[in-house]
């Protein structure tokens, strides 16, 4: 079997990255709302132990449930509680965005733009939507 042997690397050839890179690469909406898509697929993840928390609360009886219930009704519960429901909106959408290019439709590059835009924007217009009437529903501050 014959022997193979080092090449030595010429200076271009150090130079020349091994991938491409936002240094080449310009962040666009599309980028950005996909690595969002990510993050948010993640934070649903860990958002379910809030929901299994909530079940087995339920079920457990009233003291159980009167935990869950205190620690959801502070700020940090509330403000994790509203992370929650943008993360499973925007994931939701998101969804319907890659629907959307699965039928081949939306794949210009203003199309691609335009409705990783209507993703983002949607997504909190909705939450703060959905927020508003769920407050109004149990008549205001408590």
């Amino acid at each position: 079997m014959a022997e193979l042997q080092a090449r030595p690397m010429t200076g271009a050839e150090r130079q020349r990255p091994l991938s491409p890179h936002l240094q080449i690469y310009r962040l666009t909406m599309t980028m950005a709302m996909s690595i969002i898509h990510r993050i948010t697929g993640g934070a649903l993840y860990y958002g379910m132990l809030l929901l299994a928390w909530w079940l087995i609360a339920a079920a457990a009886g009233p003291n159980a449930y009167a935990t869950f219930e205190a620690f959801i009704g502070s700020v940090i519960g509330r403000l994790i509680l509203f992370g929650f429901t943008w993360a499973l909106i925007h994931h939701a959408l998101g969804g319907i965005r890659h629907l959307i290019w699965d039928t081949i439709h939306g794949l210009e590059p203003a199309e691609r733009e335009l409705l990783a835009l209507a993703t983002l924007v949607g997504s909190i217009v909705l939450t703060l939507l959905l927020w508003g009437v769920c407050y109004l529903m149990i008549g205001g501050p408590r």
